[in-house]
């Protein structure tokens, strides 16, 4: 004779258990708090999951290898390169074909002040340097992918690649307001 199932007594506390348990086959995630949308009181918050994949700043940034203000530059320099940049438009084959172009779309204010912030960036962090964050920031790259398309495949390079990559960071928190250009020192106890 089969047994009876039990019934597990009612937990109000996994009611909305929003968490995923089965991730993708080639899942690179790390968790963070975020702000709980779902909240009933303001500030309230929940753990995530992160995609850090394609995202070699957040990876950085979950294995604690640069900190949160290094972390915040390099998030506002990928979102001025983002609001500058003007890319392709996308065609519209259901509108009639016309000879000429168009009107180029103005540029706004906030573009012109990205673009000013980029520009100011480029200086501070000299040729080298804008060089390494555009190839991480804005084009993805590992260090070993970084130092590949240079020619360089050593270890010895990956790292000075790495910590040049920091030292650019750390500039851009500057630049940003992010961090201070002269930390406050604690005096010994």
């Amino acid at each position: 004779m089969p047994r009876a199932k039990r019934n597990k007594p009612y937990n109000p506390a996994r009611a909305h258990d929003r968490k995923s348990r089965d991730l993708p086959r080639n899942a690179e995630v790390a968790t963070v708090e975020v702000d709980n949308p779902l909240a009933l009181e303001p500030g309230e918050k929940m753990v995530a999951l992160r995609s850090i994949r394609n995202d070699p700043l957040a990876r950085l940034h979950s294995h604690r290898q640069i900190d949160e203000a290094q972390y915040q530059g390099g998030r506002a320099f990928q979102s001025d390169w983002e609001r500058a940049e003007r890319g392709p438009r996308a065609v519209d084959p259901t509108r009639e074909y016309v000879d000429g172009g168009q009107m180029r779309e103005p540029i706004t204010e906030g573009q012109r002040k990205a673009v000013l912030r980029l520009n100011r960036a480029e200086r501070e962090l000299g040729a080298d340097g804008s060089a390494l964050v555009h190839d991480v920031l804005v084009h993805g790259l590992t260090m070993a992918q970084v130092g590949q398309r240079r020619g360089l495949l050593t270890q010895r390079w990956k790292d000075y690649f790495a910590r040049r990559f920091c030292e650019c960071l750390d500039r851009l928190a500057l630049i940003y307001g992010f961090a201070n250009a002269n930390p406050v020192k604690t005096p010994p106890r």
